[in-house]
């Protein structure tokens, strides 16, 4: 019990519209920690009506469960931005607060995904004008390299880093390439993270995970198998 109050002293994971993925795995364990999870976790988390004549045990398993519920709405209130909040205030349970920010964030972050297979295209066609200088280039290619695009894909959060890096490292070759200064080495980019560690030592690290037509493509086999049971064939 002490342990648990300690611990609730700490300040909810703030979020206020970026890095979804990574909020809401800090979030879920903040949540366990207080032992409120199960209210944001299920849509039909059940307080019980009390008898005409309660029991102790009941009269405490009553406060318990109401207890949860509205300390779980409260975390969640606590932890978003005044923007965010003023979307979600009118939401009557946590589950409907968890979800709310769950679709409406999550789908931002594929939707940015999708902007950095743009971005990449344009640095790929843009070459320099013989009429434009090297600054107004330059000016260019930084009008590029600056659009926010937080989350690149829907891959772990923890890559977001590891992925503006190689944006920058894309953007770096573009102005040496068209220079005619050519990059004689692959830029290094060192990453510790220990799930980047996992899964550049194991490709099929994540196989067992729903594919993403963005980042997650299944793997030859794993195909293969869902078009046999779909009865697709070739002609």
């Amino acid at each position: 019990m002490d342990a648990e109050i300690g611990f609730s002293q700490i300040s909810p994971p703030a979020f206020d519209g970026e890095n979804y993925q990574m909020w809401a795995v800090r979030m879920e364990a903040y949540l366990q920690a207080l032992d409120v999870w199960e209210p944001v976790e299920e849509a039909d988390f059940h307080i019980p009506a009390l008898p005409e004549n309660p029991t102790l045990a009941q009269l405490r398993h009553h406060k318990e469960r109401k207890t949860k519920k509205t300390k779980a709405k409260a975390i969640l209130f606590a932890a978003v931005s005044s923007s965010i909040f003023t979307r979600i205030m009118t939401l009557e349970s946590a589950n409907a607060i968890w979800n709310y920010l769950r679709d409406e964030y999550q789908g931002n972050e594929r939707i940015k995904g999708m902007k950095v297979l743009n971005l990449i295209k344009e640095f790929e066609v843009l070459k320099m004008k013989e009429s434009e200088t090297i600054k107004e280039y330059s000016d260019k290619l930084l009008k590029i390299a600056n659009q926010e695009v937080v989350a690149q894909s829907t891959a772990e959060a923890e890559f977001v880093a590891a992925t503006a890096a190689v944006n920058q490292a894309i953007w770096l070759k573009k102005i040496l390439s068209d220079l005619q200064l050519e990059q004689e080495q692959g830029t290094k980019i060192l990453v510790d993270n220990q799930a980047a560690i996992a899964i550049s030592l194991n490709p099929v690290f994540h196989e067992d995970q729903v594919a993403d037509i963005f980042t997650k493509a299944l793997s030859p086999s794993r195909f293969e198998h869902l078009r046999k049971k779909l009865g697709v064939c070739s002609f």
